[in-house]
């Protein structure tokens, strides 16, 4: 099983971006996908997730800013990401169930 995590760059604060988490060897709608980040020296953290079902969930800090999603056709999941801060600079890293791990993608937002 691998997970593909790409979208990542550098942005404006205010903007916004699409992180996109392509995944083979499994099924993104069977399993629990998390999106999680770490900024510079600071532990990873989740930021939300989508279950199988089709729910989501976010911590509170990201409520109303970030949308998870998923398409199964694409066997991917998506972190919108919108009204972008310089403290969600951080490499966003996506998660297929408890195990697997994607490599990350760098998110720098700055002006």
């Amino acid at each position: 099983v691998q997970l593909q995590a790409s979208g990542g760059g550098l942005v404006q604060p205010g903007g916004s971006l699409r992180l996109s988490c392509a995944a083979s060897g499994s099924r993104v709608s069977v399993n629990t996908m998390g999106w999680y980040r770490q900024a510079p020296g600071k532990q990873r953290d989740m930021v939300g997730f989508i279950t199988s079902g089709g729910s989501t969930n976010y911590r509170d800090s990201v409520k109303g800013r970030f949308t998870i999603s998923r398409d199964n056709a694409k066997n991917s999941v998506y972190l919108q990401i919108d009204s972008l801060k310089p403290e969600d600079t951080a490499v966003y890293y996506c998660r297929m169930g408890d195990f697997v791990w994607g490599q990350g993608t760098l998110v720098t937002v700055s002006s």
